[in-house]
């Protein structure tokens, strides 16, 4: 607001700079009576004033005034310097505010108009054609130019929305592989048994994490709703919670995570990721099976470090886990590797910058 009125307030003092020169003109030159002169030069100059908001109609009125005030001999032709200006002023207006056959249009009125009340001769329509036309030509250039920075700034909207909606993407593919993978171990675990009390606690495994899944999803969902209550996002303090859930799966999970660290939503949140498909990927291929889950807090980075005892065998850059968590790292400039554990087993290890 405070911008747009500092724009106002430089139009209006250009108008009454052109007015007061215009009138200057008119007096001095042709020593023409006050109610000719101020009528004149205000139609000539005051237009400027109001050109951001009616660029044509200021346009046209102050070309009209100019031929007006020259032919009707209030104005010297050798003063035509001070309305050419105001000319100047609603001509690039036009070219910036209205399309290209409107602002052309204006062009070559205006040219025709100042060269013919000035005599008309070839060298007063060329020097008016160089004038006027490097005015369009700026007027027009700004133009584009603010095209391109509208289409510019949607693009970015549009790619931002696109991102958000990958992140979700990801976010539900995280949640659901990790749950799914839970309940398959238990959906096994509960066919093969003949107890009728495992059969039990795998069905209540299955019951909880499906809830548990449900919830999440709901959760992520809820981001393309405008009227959704977005609930925090998941991060270290939910690591125990992912660790019992894989203890329920067969997978023994020990954790080890500072109670007080405090560090970025987004990095908590890829970290929470990064510790879930780990535990995902251990229940998948190694249950049963006793697995570390470290992490590190610094000022600088987190450091996460799981590593499980099973066979070690996996299929690495194959579907989406490893990947996922790999750019989860790159956002962050970090660092990750995973592969066989040195005493067997695999082993995930990523490092997260903060700072």
């Amino acid at each position: 607001m405070i911008a747009k009125l500092h724009l106002y307030l430089v139009d209006v003092t250009a108008a009454v700079v052109i007015g007061v020169l215009v009138a200057y003109a008119m007096v001095e030159n042709q020593d023409k009576p006050w109610w000719l002169v101020l009528p004149g030069a205000a139609l000539v100059a005051l237009p400027v004033a109001v050109r951001r908001l009616w660029p044509v109609t200021t346009l046209a009125i102050t070309t009209l005034a100019t031929v007006a005030v020259v032919i009707g001999q209030v104005l010297p032709v050798q003063a035509l310097g001070a309305p050419v200006g105001a000319i100047c002023f609603a001509l690039y207006t036009v070219a910036v505010e209205r399309t290209r056959a409107w602002s052309l249009a204006g062009l070559v009125v205006t040219v025709i108009a100042t060269s013919g009340v000035s005599g008309g001769e070839p060298e007063t329509l060329l020097v008016g054609l160089a004038v006027l036309g490097a005015v369009w030509v700026i007027g027009y250039t700004t133009r584009l130019r603010r095209s391109m920075i509208e289409r510019e700034t949607t693009q970015q909207a549009e790619q931002a929305l696109a991102d958000e909606r990958l992140r979700i993407a990801r976010e539900l593919h995280d949640v659901v592989a990790h749950n799914l993978s839970l309940i398959a171990v238990q959906a096994g675990n509960a066919a093969h048994v003949r107890s009728p009390e495992h059969a039990y606690e795998a069905l209540r495994v299955i019951s909880e994490t499906s809830r548990a899944a449900l919830t999440e999803m709901r959760g992520l969902l809820g981001v393309l709703r405008a009227d959704a209550d977005l609930a925090p996002s998941p991060g270290l303090g939910g690591l125990a919670e992912l660790a019992d859930r894989a203890s329920l799966a067969g997978v023994r999970v020990t954790l080890d995570v500072p109670g007080d660290a405090v560090v970025p939503e987004g990095v908590g949140l890829s970290v929470y990721r990064i510790v879930q498909e780990a535990l995902t990927n251990v229940v998948k291929h190694a249950a049963p099976a006793s697995c570390t889950v470290l992490v590190e807090v610094t000022p600088e980075a987190v450091r996460v470090d799981v590593a499980d005892d099973g066979p070690g065998v996996r299929e690495l850059g194959v579907g989406h886990g490893l990947i996922g968590m790999r750019e989860r790292v790159a956002v962050y400039g970090g660092t990750f590797s995973a592969g066989p554990g040195e005493s067997g087993g695999f082993r995930v290890v990523a490092e997260l910058p903060h700072r």
